[in-house]
C-alpha cells in the first residue's frame, strides 16, 4: 500500500484550464471521496492519478514514486468504472483473472487469487457464469474482484454505483466500505452523491470549478462548512441559507428577527447569509413565519417546506425536518425558530464563513 501526494496539479484542454493548482495528501490506507457537481474536475483528477489523462503541470506521487510519465499499467493502481467494463464473452472467473493472465502469472496462482477475491465478495457460486447472467450489483462485484486480485497500492473508483437502483446503492456502498476496512488499501472514490461521501469517507474533498473548496472528515464539513458552496452541497435536505442584515444583536431576514450564534464576529449593518440546517428548526411563537407549501413524509422523518409572504420579492422559503410524526398540511400557518447554537453565518459578498 501507499499514499498519494499531489502538488500544484494543473490540467488544460487547449487554452481552457479545468484543474487549478491542486494540492492534496492522501494517507496510506485512507478512504478519500472526491465530491462535487458535474464538471467540477473530480473525475479528471482521478484519471490523472490513474494515468488516463495527461498531467499539464505539477506532480502526482504514489508512495515515493513520481508517476506523471508512467502508463497506467506501471502505477500499481486498480480502477473500478461506472459501467463495469467486463468482457461479455468471458466468465466471471476469467474476467477477474484476466489482468493476472496478461502478466504471465501461473494458472494455479491466478485460480488461488480469484478464489480468494470471490469468497470476499460472495461471488464463488457465479465464477462460471457470464456477465449477461448477473444482476447489476453482481457485475459491480466482479469489477471490484478484478481490482482486488491485482493487490494494488491504490484503488480508484469512478462513480461505481451510478447505474444501480437506490436500494442496491445503499447495499453496495456498505460492502465497499467493509471491503476497505478489511483490505486497508488506499482508496480514492469519485461521486456526485454527497450521501455516499458522508457515509463512506475518512476524508471528503469538495471540489468546484477545478479547485478544492474544503477537505476534512465528513462531520467536520457538515458542522463547519467554510463557505456557502460547501454548506449547500453537504447535507440532505440542504442547509437553508437566507440573506439578512445584522441589526441590534440579531439578524433581520425579511420580517423575521433571528438570533445570532454565540460569539458571532459581526457588525451592525453587515450583510450576511444566515444558514440553518433543516433539523435545527422547530415550531415556535417567533421566528420565520409563513404558509406550509409542501409536506414530505419519508417514514423516519418529515420534511416541511414553509414559504413566507412575498416569496421572490422579500420573502423566502425554508425547509424544516422533524424526526417525530407531524400533522401539518399545505396551507397551514406556522412559525419556525432556529437553534441559535447551530446557526452558520457567511459573508454575503464572498460567501465565506464568519467567526
Amino acid at each position: 500500500m501507499a499514499g498519494v501526494t499531489i502538488r500544484d496539479l494543473k490540467k488544460f484542454y487547449g487554452g481552457v484550464q479545468v484543474v487549478h493548482d491542486l494540492d492534496l495528501d492522501i494517507a496510506d490506507g485512507e478512504f478519500v471521496v472526491l465530491v462535487g457537481p458535474s464538471g467540477c474536475g473530480k473525475s479528471t483528477l482521478l484519471r490523472m492519478i490513474a494515468g488516463l489523462e495527461e498531467v499539464s503541470a505539477g506532480d502526482v506521487r504514489i508512495g515515493e514514486r513520481r508517476v506523471n510519465n508512467l502508463p497506467p499499467s506501471e502505477r500499481d493502481i486498480a480502477m473500478v468504472f461506472q459501467n463495469y467494463a467486463l468482457y461479455p464473452h468471458k466468465t466471471v472467473g476469467a474476467n477477474m483473472g484476466f489482468a493476472l493472465k496478461m502478466r504471465g502469472m501461473e494458472k494455479a496462482a491466478i485460480a488461488e487469487k480469484v478464489a480468494r477475491a470471490a469468497a470476499i465478495l460472495g461471488l464463488t457460486p457465479y465464477l462460471d457464469r457470464y456477465p449477461r447472467a448477473l444482476s447489476g450489483g453482481q457485475r459491480q462485484r466482479v469489477a471490484m474482484g478484478r481490482a482486488i486480485v491485482r493487490d494494488p497500492q491504490v484503488f480508484l473508483f469512478d462513480e461505481p454505483l451510478s447505474n444501480l437502483d437506490a436500494k442496491l446503492r445503499v447495499q453496495m456502498r456498505t460492502e465497499i466500505r467493509e471491503l476497505h476496512l478489511r483490505l486497508k488499501t488506499t482508496t480514492v472514490y469519485v461521486t456526485h452523491d454527497q450521501i455516499e461521501a458522508m457515509t463512506m469517507a475518512d476524508k471528503i474533498v469538495v471540489m468546484q470549478g477545478g479547485r478544492i473548496e474544503q477537505m476534512g472528515a465528513p462531520l467536520d464539513l457538515y458542522d463547519r462548512p467554510v463557505n456557502t458552496f460547501v454548506a449547500g452541497f453537504i447535507g440532505s435536505p440542504a442547509m437553508n441559507m437566507l440573506a439578512g442584515l445584522v441589526r441590534g444583536g440579531a439578524v433581520d431576514v425579511g420580517d423575521a428577527r433571528l438570533p445570532l450564534p454565540p460569539g458571532a464576529d459581526v457588525q451592525d449593518g453587515q450583510e450576511v447569509i444566515y444558514g440553518i440546517r433543516p433539523e435545527h428548526l422547530s415550531v415556535a411563537d417567533a421566528g420565520i413565519s409563513g404558509t406550509v407549501a409542501v409536506v414530505e413524509p419519508t417514514g423516519s422523518e418529515t420534511h416541511v417546506v414553509l414559504r413566507s409572504a412575498g416569496n421572490g420579492a422579500g420573502g423566502h422559503e425554508v425547509v424544516a425536518m422533524f424526526r417525530d410524526r407531524v400533522s401539518f398540511r399545505p396551507g397551514d400557518s406556522l412559525t419556525f425558530a432556529p437553534d441559535a447554537e447551530k446557526v452558520h453565518l457567511f459573508d454575503k459578498a464572498t460567501g465565506v464563513r464568519l467567526g
